[in-house]
């Protein structure tokens, strides 16, 4: 959970160094320093080990969080090789959406899906020839985020050296009703149940085993996407040997539950500015499509997922303490309430309604989102009567990812055949 601001006890060290200045320089006499240079020097002195003493009394931890901050500065040019594992139902479309907003910013080579396909293998561990034109571009790609499952030997034979490895969790319970809505009529678990909370109340009656990578969605989803197996045991050493793994692959854990927060954060871990992170909400459902759980379903879920409860867990500690240490939590707020303002600004600016609205009312077929399950979801109308440039930039914002990924692979490839996808062309 986000923790509580907590102010600084330093003002009392402050105003006593303060008192003791003035003391001390209200009782010179002037005249005799003039006479006596060598006490003169020997005050001087002392003076600068008071002030050191005391500038250290309100700074006793100043080397232990130097030492932890340093690692994480914000570069001073950005940062253009990003790798951002997509976790399955966690807001990573959006996620997905600023960085191909970045890449096509910058004119940066994007690692996407070869041919006809739109993940990257999934869900078969990824596999460096997934990548279009790997063979005779190697590791000459600047970003990945389409799905795929991590594998991170074969990714580091596309990506550089210099990339940062990102991905995004989220709270296995909210996570598991979004899974159930989205893939009710392709797992099989979910098809046997009636609904969420009557698969929760008994998942072995519907789940099986045998079933293998059909029910990735029913159970441990997030452990699956990291490449690891979502039925394996649940004891201490396999999970704190995997969390290790995963920390020493990835710099950087954004939490789908405090979106904007890991906005922030991730702007100042890749030193971009405010409008690359910027962002409208994509894939996002209508509230009728949202089941209500009970508690108990609530509390089985930690135990059905407990190898994602345990992964969640220990990212939303590190997360707010990486915060704390770096950013700090006033600044993070200050931060976050600009990022709001710009997102209102745009929507203003771009929408013709002030939310996402339902896919039989979008007027453009080519801006409708891809549909799955029991989920209804949203989308957005642009105004009419932008100016081209005003244009380009509200469409970025608003296409869905299935259309903006086949838009940016044609441009990427022109040769090859498009991906069978409609997809709005924007002219620069």
């Amino acid at each position: 959970d986000k923790p509580s601001v907590t102010k600084s006890g330093r003002k009392f060290g402050v105003v006593r160094i303060g008192r003791t200045l003035h003391f001390i320089l209200n009782s010179l006499d002037l005249c005799f320093f003039c006479r006596h240079s060598r006490l003169l020097g020997l005050v001087t002195l002392w003076l600068g080990v008071i002030f050191l003493a005391g500038f250290l009394h309100m700074n006793r931890n100043v080397t232990s969080v130097w030492r932890f901050s340093t690692k994480y500065l914000r570069p001073s040019h950005p940062q253009m090789n990003v790798m951002f594992l997509k976790t399955h139902k966690t807001a990573s479309s959006t996620v997905m959406n600023i960085l191909f907003r970045f890449a096509e910013k910058h004119n940066l080579t994007l690692a996407l899906p070869a041919g006809q396909n739109y993940h990257l293998g999934y869900p078969h561990r990824f596999m460096a020839q997934f990548v279009e034109g790997f063979k005779n571009m190697g590791q000459s790609y600047n970003i990945m985020c389409n799905h795929m499952r991590f594998n991170l030997p074969e990714v580091q034979k596309v990506m550089p050296n210099t990339t940062t490895y990102v991905s995004i969790l989220r709270d296995p319970v909210s996570l598991m009703e979004s899974s159930y809505a989205y893939n009710k009529f392709f797992t099989p678990a979910f098809r046997r149940s009636k609904d969420v909370n009557e698969f929760l109340a008994s998942p072995w009656t519907y789940y099986n085993m045998s079933e293998r990578t059909n029910n990735v969605h029913a159970r441990n989803y997030m452990w699956f996407d990291f490449g690891y197996d979502n039925n394996a045991m649940d004891t201490e050493d396999y999970v704190q040997s995997v969390i290790a793994e995963i920390e020493q692959a990835f710099q950087l854990m954004l939490l789908t539950d405090y979106f904007d927060e890991s906005m922030v954060l991730l702007k100042n871990t890749l030193g971009w500015e405010l409008d690359d992170v910027v962002y409208f909400k994509l894939n996002s459902r209508s509230q009728e499509t949202i089941e209500s759980m009970t508690p108990e379903s609530k509390e089985k879920v930690k135990e059905w997922c407990s190898l994602d409860w345990k992964l969640y867990q220990h990212f939303n500690r590190t997360f707010w303490k990486r915060i704390q240490e770096t950013i700090g939590l006033e600044k993070l707020d200050q931060q976050v309430n600009l990022l709001r303002m710009r997102q209102k600004e745009l929507m203003e600016l771009c929408l013709l309604d002030p939310v996402p609205i339902d896919k039989t009312k979008i007027k453009n077929r080519k801006l409708q989102p891809f549909q799955s399950g029991r989920a209804n979801i949203l989308g957005y109308n642009l105004k009419e009567g932008m100016a081209n440039e005003t244009l380009r930039t509200c469409l970025r914002l608003i296409t869905p990812e299935l259309q903006y990924m086949s838009y940016l692979y044609a441009r990427q490839f022109p040769e090859k055949k498009r991906k069978n996808t409609a997809f709005p062309l924007w002219r620069r």
